[in-house]
């Protein structure tokens, strides 16, 4: 077939459509009308693009139609949704209940639950806080993985590490013992024993909100019973050694998973300001590894008497910190 007949036939079709429409309702031209107007024009200077008479581009009704039809539907209100009987179903619902102390526990389950309460996903709030490490950090008294390393290790030697595991020791036992005059003793000198208004913030922040989420999730008589006993700020070893202690789960573990976690948010907070790589980040841990546990021996056979510490640059930092200029940690 010629460009001419191809042509001819196409005006042919388009004449026949067009009688038709004069022959349908009034509202059915309107609908033919609408489709005329949106029917696709060839502008090329070329002159018009060849095409089949029976395909839709040739006729410009088969997409024109389907054009109308979808801006008919699009103008019509959207019926509102209407709850279909007896098809939805509620599954079961989840039987979330605190886990109480009931016994000693096994190793498997004092683990789990020591590595919960240590976690650094545990909601105490301990990544907010630096201990010092901030304002030392730009004193520059902190500019490496080996200065950060010697200034931990000098905290759990002889400064606030070391005397919040002595804490820690004397809480658990008095727990243990279910003597709680002695124990809100021991609250009692450990909130006093902070040395800075951020020295106090931070354990006794941290120390609140750790009993209140235990309560909530792994309740333990022995935590009932400090909350009687002392309703004064609450450090954070005491509130940890009371839980570990009334869960029945031993001093010396319990104490080595507190200091871990207590030295991997040093470490973090130093990675971050240094800043560290996170590969020497787990080189220091694992430096660290050794002064833990030797903090853990001397602190399970210290008295009440060898508290205090001795570290003053540590001290110092933590002072400073109160008005340095530009922080990213609360202590």
């Amino acid at each position: 077939m010629s460009r001419q007949q191809r042509t001819a036939s196409a005006a042919d079709g388009l004449r026949t459509r067009s009688e038709d429409m004069h022959s349908r309702p009034k509202a059915e031209n309107a609908i033919g009308a609408v489709a005329l107007s949106t029917a696709p024009h060839n502008s090329s200077p070329s002159g018009p693009k060849e095409m089949d008479a029976e395909s839709p581009e040739a006729t410009g009704f088969e997409n024109s139609h389907a054009i109308c039809a979808v801006r008919s539907a699009a103008t019509q209100p959207i019926p509102p949704l209407q709850p279909v009987q007896g098809e939805a179903k509620e599954g079961p619902a989840l039987d979330l209940k605190p886990v109480y102390a009931r016994g000693p526990l096994s190793e498997d389950a004092a683990l789990y639950r020591l590595m919960t309460w240590m976690s650094p996903a545990y909601p105490v709030g301990a990544f907010a806080y630096s201990s010092g490490i901030e304002w030392a950090t730009e004193a520059c008294d902190i500019t490496d993985a080996a200065s950060l390393v010697a200034w931990i290790t000098a905290l759990l030697r002889h400064g606030s590490l070391f005397s919040d595991a002595v804490i820690f020791g004397q809480a658990h036992g008095a727990t243990a013992c279910e003597n709680f005059a002695a124990l809100a003793e021991i609250a009692e000198l450990a909130a006093a024993l902070a040395g800075t208004k951020e020295r106090f913030l931070e354990t006794t922040a941290q120390g609140a909100a750790f009993v209140e989420i235990t309560r909530a999730t792994w309740p333990c008589a022995a935590l009932d019973r400090l909350t009687e006993c002392w309703q004064g700020p609450l450090a954070y070893p005491v509130a940890a050694a009371v839980a570990c202690a009334g869960h029945k789960i031993a001093s010396a573990p319990a104490l080595q998973a507190f200091l871990h976690g207590a030295a991997s948010n040093l470490v973090s907070a130093g990675v971050r300001l240094v800043p560290l790589g996170q590969t020497d980040g787990q080189r220091i841990l694992a430096t660290l590894e050794t002064p833990i546990a030797q903090a853990v021996e001397r602190a399970l056979a210290a008295r009440p008497d060898d508290w205090g510490t001795a570290t003053l640059r540590a001290d110092i930092a933590s002072m400073r910190h109160e008005t340095q200029y530009a922080r990213l940690f609360r202590s």
